[in-house]
């Protein structure tokens, strides 16, 4: 046992001695491991909060389409609807006794660039993301004039919009319209709060602004002297004859594919109700790929840095020759002496992952508020999950294989060498 004492205490002793050049190593193989598991939390986090994009909606429905295009255009914004709904199918929908809740949205309209979401108040009191999330107001209030406007978190920041600042909305979902309608501007009645999701990157205004900014219009073109100024606009009712689609929630979620396959098979009208969950979780599984491939190039920067370690062990071998004399002229055995530098190897590789801990989760800890208040990207710090706590566990392990080639060498060097006790390994 004194010899193993003894030995122990030289390798921490040349550790110390070579701290210069192997802090180096050190920092090297943190700043990768907390390369590796940052990505993994990172895309563990995304995923989460990707599937966590609209919660507690059961059902979306709109015109016949495929699932992946019905959910892009009414939850991510992306690409257009393949038709609109009646009015009166939504009607059905909220007087379906099973349908606890319904939302209508009406997309077509864009302000520079970001998508205008036209609805009415069961937007704010209904939708949810992440885990149950209501949407909630940073400043002013839920549109109630006719003409006010409610900007998403994302929009407001890029845009460094206020309270009460007044805004033109544009015809067509493009970045660039030659079609505004200026004769009829909006006023920023609030503004939501941040929320990691497409919600924060969207305009919204009430159904009936939006048949009223089309009043006069035929095929996306004002037709002179047709609109309504503001005031007669205010003065009359607006029901929209169509719209685009419907978040629904359910009265009892057991009834969900019932509904889903009533709506699918109406007679009436030509509809697609999908289930958000399995359709995220499908868009996901497409982008999975990339995800995998970047998590791959991570481990394999940690590789390297392991690579790295034994060549700089190899280096120092020839400087360590009256280190392994002394151990072996106390009697240190060649296995015993080779250990060291697999003791050294695994000392060094959990020094970088406690390093990387730390780093992680002081990172995050700083920047999260940031990442959700300049990108929308929301992240949050939790304990490490069983996968990452594998992927961590996995960088001693390979150090302690990649240790192998130094110590390998010096075992059979040592073992020429004639001072102490009989070998007995």
């Amino acid at each position: 046992m004194s010899k193993v004492k003894l030995a122990l205490s030289l390798a921490t002793a040349s550790l110390w001695y070579r701290r210069r050049v192997l802090a180096l190593v050190c920092l090297t193989l943190t700043l990768s491991v907390s390369l590796l598991l940052g990505i993994q939390y990172l895309r563990t986090e995304i995923r989460q909060s990707f599937t966590s994009t609209i919660s507690g909606t059961d059902l979306i429905v709109g015109a016949r389409s495929g699932q992946l295009n019905l959910l892009l255009y009414t939850v991510f914004h992306i690409g257009d609807a393949t038709n609109n709904i009646r009015w009166s199918s939504f009607q059905k929908l909220e007087q379906d006794r099973r349908i606890d809740w319904a939302i209508p949205i009406s997309l077509g309209d864009s302000y520079r660039g970001y998508r205008v979401v036209a609805t009415n108040d069961q937007f704010l009191a209904r939708l949810q993301f992440g885990n149950n999330q209501s949407l909630e107001l940073a400043q002013g209030e839920w549109f109630d004039d006719l003409f006010d406007v409610v900007l998403g978190a994302g929009v407001a920041r890029q845009l460094d919009h206020h309270l009460n600042d007044e805004i033109v909305l544009s015809h067509g979902g493009g970045r660039t319209s030659f079609s505004n309608h200026t004769d009829l501007p909006f006023r920023i009645s609030g503004v939501l709060a941040p929320t990691g999701t497409p919600v924060d990157q969207a305009v919204y205004i009430s159904l009936d602004a939006m048949e009223a900014i089309h009043v006069g219009w035929e095929s996306g073109v004002a037709i002179p002297g047709r609109g309504l100024s503001p005031d007669r606009a205010r003065a009359r009712d607006f029901t929209p004859d169509s719209i685009t689609a419907a978040f629904v929630g359910l009265s009892q979620p057991i009834l969900t594919f019932q509904v889903q396959r009533e709506l699918n098979q109406s007679r009436d009208e030509p509809l697609s109700a999908i289930l958000p969950g399995v359709a995220l979780s499908e868009l996901w599984r497409m982008m999975g790929q990339f995800e995998k491939a970047l998590l791959g190039i991570s481990a394999f920067v940690v590789v390297t840095s392991l690579v790295g370690l034994v060549a700089v062990l190899l280096t120092l071998q020839a400087q360590r020759q009256r280190e392994v004399a002394v151990l072996r002229a106390t009697g240190a055995s060649p296995a015993l002496i080779a250990s060291l530098y697999s003791f050294e190897c695994v000392v060094l590789a959990l020094t970088a992952c406690l390093l990387a801990l730390i780093v992680g989760a002081g990172a995050i800890a700083g920047l999260s508020p940031w990442l959700l208040e300049q990108f929308g990207i929301q992240i949050s710090l939790r304990p490490l999950k069983q996968d990452e706590w594998l992927l961590l566990a996995a960088v001693p392990v390979s150090a302690l294989l990649v240790s192998l080639v130094p110590a390998t060498s010096t075992w059979r060097k040592s073992r020429k060498q004639g001072f102490g006790a009989a070998d007995t390994d």
